[in-house]
């Protein structure tokens, strides 16, 4: 029975982590298309640089400690925690387009687990309808008993694979370059995820204003293939 238990946490991660998932994930650039539009990110070696910056200091990082937090505030049946930290990580987008991607992929991700697992309505209703990624992300790994770590790992290499294939696309990248990147990127994610689960509330914070510069002049670019 725990092997068949364990393999079906798999593959719901599994589901949650895929490129398949529609929630428009792989509409939205972060930044990356403008960066490469003004000439900041080039090659591999300036999408390595600019991803690693980003795993270390970066506003993801913030995303993956409110999954811990939310996976916590439900095996606690704390409601009213659940609700604090999606508020909490609304306030803390620096920009209106980062909040926007943030708000729609987690309304579709809500929306597409209430298609699946009609009971995940009454946790989703205590967020309400502004729900953040991460935060609807936390609420499904929680509801499926995912491994924790496992989780971070999903979601961490959902976030890298989407922007490595936007690299590949934007710079342009070779798709053997881009798998290289993935995996010269695996011993990061997997320290990243050691020191986010160590993080206390006091030292959430991040260092990404160069993404926030980005994201905001996006819109203005001459031509686009991502959205804002």
């Amino acid at each position: 029975m725990d092997t068949i238990i364990t393999n079906n946490n798999l593959l719901w991660l599994l589901q949650l982590a895929s490129p398949a998932l529609p929630v428009g994930a792989y509409s939205y650039s972060e930044g990356l298309e403008t960066l490469t539009e003004h000439g900041v990110i080039t090659c591999h070696d300036t999408l390595m640089h600019w991803l690693t910056a980003e795993l270390q200091y970066g506003a993801i990082r913030l995303e993956a400690a409110l999954i811990v937090r939310v996976y916590q505030a439900l095996q606690n049946q704390d409601f009213a925690a659940l609700t604090h930290w999606n508020m909490w990580l609304t306030a803390v987008r620096e920009t209106e387009e980062l909040r926007n991607s943030s708000l729609q992929m987690g309304r579709s991700l809500i929306q597409l687990l209430e298609k699946l697992q009609p009971e995940i309505k009454i946790i989703s209703d205590k967020v309400g309808t502004l729900c953040n990624y991460a935060v609807a992300f936390g609420i499904a790994t929680a509801y499926w008993h995912v491994d924790m770590k496992a989780a971070l790992l999903g979601y961490l290499h959902s976030w890298v694979s989407n922007l490595v294939t936007a690299g590949v696309k934007l710079i342009p990248l070779g798709q053997t370059t881009g798998q290289q990147l993935l995996l010269n990127l695996q011993p990061l994610l997997t320290s990243a995820v050691e020191e986010v689960l160590q993080l206390e509330d006091d030292d959430l914070s991040c260092c990404s204003w160069g993404v926030s510069l980005a994201s905001m002049q996006h819109e203005t670019l001459y031509t686009r293939l991502f959205r804002s």
